[in-house]
């Protein structure tokens, strides 16, 4: 593998999610253990999180998202199918069960998204290179093709496509994780031909669930990233891949670094989750920034960047 070039996007998700979160995703990038971020436009500190993005030159995507907190399209906030009850979007679980029951507004969907994109551009000053999906909303039925729709209109070119080589071989994820996991897998692969058809690009290879929050470690990723670029390199060459030997492998990690936030403080309009208060998002960002983890990406002719960049 030595003659291949590998260029590895670490993306930093929830960008805006909240001030201890920003600062963690700051850290990682000023420490080089982060490239790239995607920013929650309906976070409560988005707007702090664009400010840093722009002072510190960091590359930020969009982290569309249609399952926590409140739309950021006036129209949508009072009166909408993507609310429940309480007034805000159905959480990760309660969004796919009012999809898969038809109670969800398909043109309601696209407003929201396109809102999104259109916040992005106000708050940053461009428009996203790249566009995914807050918990892989993305890639739902139904929901792809909006999201395809929406990101062909703005001339967004890349995403994420979350099918993750090995997934099936970790055993230490829990089984209703693992269950929430093959969901998204599935539907990833359904997803790959919308997506194709609508001229959208990803990497060749991402990597994430098998790593996030108490999972992650320094060998996890590192054979993770090993054993996909086997897996990946040794698949039959196709006109698309012609020769491998002299040919740029792009690999995307989804993390979620950051400092524990502060009860009531930040979130996306309902305060911050328990994921975003426990002690995983600070084991993410010292993972990343151990120098064992640079020292491999050397060793291995791996170079950190972001979508801009391939």
């Amino acid at each position: 593998l030595r003659m291949l070039q590998v260029k590895l996007i670490v993306t930093g998700d929830d960008f805006g999610y909240c001030p201890r979160r920003n600062q963690g995703i700051v850290d990682c990038f000023l420490a080089g253990a982060v490239s790239n971020v995607s920013l929650l436009v309906n976070g409560s500190a988005a707007e702090d999180a664009a400010k840093l993005a722009r002072r510190h030159n960091i590359p930020i995507g969009l982290h569309a998202n249609l399952s926590e907190g409140s739309p950021v399209c006036e129209v949508l906030k009072t009166n909408s199918s993507l609310l429940n009850q309480d007034g805000f979007f159905h959480g990760k679980m309660g969004f796919r069960a009012a999809l898969s029951k038809g109670l969800l507004n398909m043109s309601e969907v696209k407003q929201e998204l396109k809102a999104q994109v259109e916040l992005f551009h106000e708050l940053t000053g461009h428009l996203p290179p790249h566009m995914d999906g807050h918990q892989h909303i993305h890639v739902l039925p139904e929901v792809r093709h909006i999201f395809a729709e929406v990101l062909e209109e703005y001339g967004i070119k890349y995403t994420r496509v979350p099918i993750e080589p090995g997934l099936h071989n970790c055993d230490w994820i829990p089984p209703a994780l693992m269950g929430f996991y093959l969901g998204v897998e599935e539907d990833s692969f359904n997803t790959v031909d919308v997506f194709t058809q609508h001229g959208i690009r990803w990497t060749d290879i991402y990597i994430g669930l098998s790593t996030m929050g108490k999972n992650m470690s320094v060998g996890n990723i590192c054979s993770a990233i090993d054993s996909a670029i086997v897996e990946f390199t040794s698949k039959a060459p196709s006109p698309a891949r012609p020769t491998l030997q002299s040919r740029i492998v792009t690999i995307e990690l989804m993390v979620h670094p950051g400092y524990p936030s502060v009860p009531l403080v930040g979130g996306c309009g309902e305060g911050p989750d328990d994921f975003s208060q426990s002690w995983e998002r600070l084991h993410e960002l010292q993972t990343l920034m151990q120098p064992e983890l640079q020292s491999h990406y050397k060793s291995r002719n791996i170079q950190l960047c972001s979508f801009k960049d391939l």
